[in-house]
């Protein structure tokens, strides 16, 4: 994987109705927005072979990365580089963040330090 500053390679274009910020270009790539009922958290997991850019679409969510506990607010961007551990968490309501995962998206790949949602 090449090492790039994932958070200053985000783009941001101008138009005359707005602007749109890129964060991908031409590379392989899976986005999605995961949604986190209240009071309920994901599995601690690392994973060796991707970073991740997570962005808070709302207000309540709550990462963990490598022990520390960040609150992001809405448009904050936090990058998870491959191998390191992470979990994101809802402080008490539903919350929603986009995540951008580079690189090839293999399940298999996932190592569930934690897990109360019996996975194997």
């Amino acid at each position: 994987m090449q090492d790039i500053d994932r958070l200053g390679a985000v783009i941001r274009d101008e138009r005359p109705w707005g602007a749109f910020e890129r964060y991908t270009l031409n590379e392989t790539s899976t986005v999605k927005i995961i949604e986190v009922a209240p009071g309920q958290r994901l599995s601690l997991q690392r994973h060796e072979h991707r970073d991740e850019l997570w962005v808070a679409l709302d207000p309540g969510a709550v990462f963990e990365i490598d022990g520390e506990r960040i609150e992001p607010a809405v448009g904050d961007r936090v990058l998870i580089r491959a191998g390191q551990t992470h979990r994101l968490s809802s402080s008490g309501k539903a919350t929603r963040i986009l995540e951008i995962a580079f690189g090839h998206f293999d399940e298999d790949d996932i190592e569930r330090l934690e897990d109360s949602y019996g996975r194997v």
